[in-house]
């Protein structure tokens, strides 16, 4: 049974391994530095809101929840996800989105926007769409894939 909770310090390492794996596949994140155990803790710590999906007793997903923007865009939050190769595809992601979305509420923004959603990111657009995100446009090769070609990034919006 998956449990979707706050993140505690004895899941920063769970956290930075499935974070890494993400970076290092290279075809979601931005990132292309992967955290160390110093780097994660104090990454996630700056954080408004972790969340972790959690097997087992072992991290299989997670997410960060913080402000898009400043001042006057403050209310507006951003989130990433990642979850871990092997727990793809049962759910994880829509547990954590969901929960992304009730904490965003909770502590008070008023829209949660994505900024860079690749867009041969299939799996995830079609959550983001089913889950009620609106797509606000396409930015033409707006991301780097590893191979050095270009991909769009599609920006998403939702309401809270």
């Amino acid at each position: 049974m998956v449990e979707v909770r706050a993140y505690g310090q004895g899941d920063v390492a769970g956290m930075a391994e499935v974070w890494n794996e993400v970076v290092a596949d290279g075809v979601a994140f931005p990132q292309e530095d992967t955290l160390d155990e110093r780097s994660a803790a104090e990454f996630f710590a700056e954080q408004t809101h972790c969340g972790v999906a959690v097997e087992d007793g072992r991290v299989i997903g997670l997410y960060v929840l913080h402000p898009n923007n400043v001042g006057r865009c403050g209310h507006i939050a951003n989130a990433s996800y990642a979850v871990g190769s092997a727990a793809r595809g049962k759910g994880v992601g829509r547990m954590l989105v969901e929960d992304s979305l009730f904490q965003g509420r909770e502590h008070g923004f008023h829209v949660l926007q994505f900024n860079a959603v690749v867009a041969t990111n299939a799996g995830a657009r079609h959550l983001y769409e089913n889950l009620g995100f609106v797509q606000l446009g396409t930015v033409p090769g707006g991301f780097r894939m590893p191979d050095g070609s270009y991909e769009d990034i599609c920006l998403y919006y939702h309401e809270l």
